[in-house]
């Protein structure tokens, strides 16, 4: 059984809501008190119900887990009125931050949000559904029950936030191929609506390239906005797939924190001035600010997706789901690329989920994430949808950029992260905000106003 957990001192926590969500916080720890404290009063402070806040009672006694630092950070994909962090919306990323409090190093997990887990009272859902039915502290109970984790600090993000960053950075260079540059269009009619920034469309070349090379063959560079960067993020009916848009949502983050890291001070005063008010977190202003003369010294070890094993269905009553193989072993893995703790015992809790997880999926699941039968309508095929990624991996040799983020271990296959598209699932919580875009027909015009462009009929549907 899972209990509440009360709130705990953490020394070490780290300023994770602009490092790794939003990218822009690195001149904290430069510059002056006074001048951080008065952009960090924009940020959003909430404090969290730590009775409502569940961790499995096996947990408390895993000593590992004292020597790291476990935060939760949650992208929103849209802005209800009235609240744009508000708890009736699913969240659009779900990551795990895990910081080793000896050697600093970072890990990042993300989840893939259509995973189906225990969201809250034994109710087997997509796990982005959590968010929607009781906030933050019901998202973190979600990863904690079901994950054997402590977490108890989060941050969230606002969808906005990632277009704002671009765009004050000036926007990005990024080499496009024929059907990037026409699904990037169609995606921007919402992140468009969404957001409220304008775009113009990308005129895509008179003569499209044969076949594949449609997908992986650069037509050219193109200088794109937060609008056409962020829709080109959500990108992932090319060959590839969600490993193709990972790639992508991989170069994005990388060019933004190269030019993070070469902007004056005015230009990140500005981002700071205009993203912390998308950003809300549990982390108090000083506890924030203390990590901010050491954030320098930490440093990313390495990133994955879970479940890591898996498999993608589309249910009969809850629609397309990803399910884990199985939960108790994801489980397992987990610690180990978290905690280096080998052959990872699950508590009870975790055991018991596992196999109501397998009892909903019909029994057993055989597939891994290397062969996974995918039945979305959305899907090419009824065929296993297999590792793209070396068959059709884009030559983006054209950016050269000295810049090393700490990612080099990154693998395409796992990390999944960033403002990816949205899928409100088949919960009662629709946020309002739908994953239309793409398609093979229809062109757009426009002229830098959304007024301007006129949306294809045709949509692809997460």
């Amino acid at each position: 059984m899972a209990k509440a957990r009360k709130r705990r001192s953490k020394a070490g926590k780290i300023i994770f809501v602009i490092e790794i969500v939003v990218l822009v916080l690195l001149i904290g720890a430069l510059a002056a008190y006074s001048f951080v404290n008065s952009k960090l009063n924009k940020i959003e402070n909430d404090t969290l119900d730590m009775n409502k806040v569940q961790i499995n009672n096996a947990v408390e006694s895993n000593t590992t887990l004292t020597g790291y630092t476990n935060l939760a950070l949650f992208g929103l994909d849209s802005r209800p009125e009235g609240s744009q962090f508000a708890d009736n919306q699913n969240s659009d990323t779900i990551m795990i931050a895990s910081i080793n409090n000896d050697t600093k190093e970072v890990k990042l997990v993300s989840l893939y949000r259509d995973t189906l887990l225990d969201i809250g009272d034994d109710t087997y859902q997509k796990c982005n559904a959590a968010y929607a039915t009781g906030g933050p502290e019901a998202a973190i109970s979600m990863l904690n029950t079901n994950l054997d984790l402590n977490i108890t600090d989060y941050a969230t993000v606002d969808f906005s936030a990632l277009v704002t960053v671009i765009d004050e950075l000036g926007g990005l260079d990024i080499p496009l191929s024929y059907n990037e540059i026409e699904h990037m269009n169609n995606y921007c009619v919402e992140t468009s609506e969404a957001t409220g920034k304008s775009y113009t469309p990308i005129e895509k070349p008179e003569v499209k390239p044969e076949g594949t090379k449609a997908d992986t063959e650069i037509v050219g560079t193109y200088h794109l906005n937060g609008v056409q960067a962020t829709s080109y993020c959500r990108i992932r009916y090319t060959a590839g797939l969600d490993f193709k848009r990972t790639e992508r949502q991989r170069l994005v983050l990388q060019m933004i924190a190269d030019k993070a890291k070469k902007s004056s001070l005015t230009t990140l005063s500005s981002i700071m001035d205009k993203v912390f008010p998308m950003v809300q977190t549990s982390l108090t202003q000083q506890e924030i600010f203390n990590m901010g003369a050491g954030m320098l010294s930490y440093k990313f070890d390495d990133t994955s997706g879970f479940p890591f094993e898996h498999t993608e269905m589309n249910h009969t009553s809850k629609g397309d789901i990803v399910v884990p193989n199985t939960l108790e072993k994801n489980v397992t893995k987990l610690h180990e690329f978290l905690f280096g703790e080998k052959n990872y015992q699950v508590s009870e809790d975790v055991k018991k989920r596992s196999e109501t997880i397998s009892g909903i999926a019909g029994g057993t699941v055989t597939e891994t994430s290397d062969s996974v039968t995918a039945t979305s309508e959305d899907s090419y095929s009824s065929e296993p949808v297999t590792d793209y990624t070396s068959d059709y991996s884009t030559d983006y040799s054209g950016y050269d950029s000295s810049y090393d983020s700490g990612y080099s271990d990154y693998d395409g296959e796992d990390y999944d992260s960033g403002y990816s598209d949205y899928d409100s699932g088949d919960t009662n919580y629709d946020s309002g905000y739908t994953d239309n875009g793409g398609g093979d027909t229809g062109d757009y015009e426009g002229s830098g106003d959304t007024g301007g462009i006129e949306e294809s009929s045709s949509e692809e549907m997460e």
